[in-house]
C-alpha cells in the first residue's frame, strides 16, 4: 500500500477583493475521545458556488461536513473555529437551533417525515413561528420549485411524503432546508441511494440552486463532483491534502495523492 506525507497540501487562496465567502473554517480539528480525527481544517467556501469534498471512506469528509452546522456535538469535541457572517459559529455562546437555519443540511438517506408533502415544508415554518396560511402555502410552493419537485407533487400536495419515490424524498428534504431560508446549504453524499434520472433531477436543482447558495456536498462519486462542482477538496486520513477548482484537481493536481485518487491508482 503506498503512503503519502500527510503535512504536504495545496490549499486555494481566495482573493478577498474578488470573492465573497459564504463558510470558513480555521484550525478546525475533530477528536472522537482519543481518535484524532480530523486535523487541519483550513477552508474557505465562495458564495453561490458549489464544493464538492471527495476522498475516501473514513477519510474524514463527512466529519468536516457534520462540523459546519454543529452535527458533531454530542458525539466528538469539535476545536477551531467556523467562521459565517464574521461570526464564529462554533463558539460556546452560540444558538445552535438559530444557526441551523442559516446553514442547513440534508442527509445521506431521504428522512421525510409521516406526514402529507405539504406539511413536510409547513410544519418546521409553524414550529419557527410561521402561522399565516397564506405565507406557509407561497413558502411551500416556492421551496418545492427550487428544489425541482413542484411540478410532480403540485396536485397531490396531502399525499403522505412517504410514498414518493427516493429521489422525491430527497428532493423534498432539499426543499424543506429551503423552506428555512438559508444561506448555506450541506449535503452528505444526497445521491448514493438514487438512480440515474433521480440523480440527474437532483444535479440540476442543485446547479440552478447554486445561484442562491452556497452549497457544500460530500459525494463518493467523483464523476458527480466533476460534472457539477466549482470546486473540490480531496480528503485523505483526517487531513485536506489538496483544494482547487474541480477543474485543476481533476486535470492538473498539484498533489501526488490527489492525481493518485483521481487515476485510481490510489491505496
Amino acid at each position: 500500500m503506498k503512503t503519502y506525507s500527510l503535512t504536504e497540501n495545496y490549499i486555494h487562496k481566495f482573493d478577498s477583493t474578488k470573492t465573497t465567502i459564504g463558510l470558513a473554517t480555521e484550525d478546525l480539528q475533530v477528536f472522537y475521545g482519543d481518535y484524532h480525527a480530523m486535523y487541519d481544517g483550513n477552508l474557505q467556501f465562495p458564495k453561490h458556488a458549489i464544493t464538492a469534498m471527495i476522498g475516501a471512506s473514513g477519510s474524514g469528509k463527512s466529519t468536516f461536513l457534520r462540523c459546519l452546522n454543529r452535527m458533531n456535538d454530542d458525539i466528538a469535541t469539535v476545536q477551531g473555529k467556523i467562521f459565517y457572517q464574521g461570526i464564529d459559529i462554533n463558539a460556546s455562546n452560540i444558538n445552535v437551533y438559530e444557526m441551523r437555519k442559516h446553514v442547513g443540511m440534508v442527509f445521506q438517506r431521504p428522512n421525510p417525515f409521516a406526514k402529507s408533502i405539504f406539511q413536510n415544508i409547513a410544519y418546521p415554518l409553524k414550529k419557527a413561528g410561521i402561522k399565516n396560511k397564506t405565507e406557509l402555502k407561497q413558502r411551500v410552493e416556492k421551496s418545492l420549485k427550487q428544489a425541482a419537485l413542484w411540478d410532480e407533487v403540485k396536485d397531490d400536495l396531502k399525499r403522505s411524503a412517504l410514498a414518493l419515490s427516493g429521489g422525491q424524498q430527497q428532493r423534498l428534504c432539499i426543499a424543506r432546508a429551503l423552506a428555512m431560508n438559508p444561506d448555506v446549504l450541506l449535503l452528505d453524499e444526497p445521491a448514493s441511494a438514487l438512480d440515474p434520472i433521480s440523480t440527474g433531477k437532483l444535479e440540476q436543482a442543485l446547479h440552478d440552486l447554486q445561484q442562491q447558495y452556497t452549497i457544500i456536498m460530500v459525494t463518493h462519486s467523483m464523476q458527480q463532483a466533476s460534472r457539477i462542482s466549482d470546486y473540490t477538496a480531496f480528503f485523505h486520513m483526517g487531513h485536506v491534502i489538496e483544494f482547487d477548482r474541480t477543474e485543476n484537481i481533476f486535470t492538473k493536481p498539484h498533489i501526488q495523492a490527489t492525481e493518485d485518487y483521481i487515476s485510481g491508482n490510489f491505496g
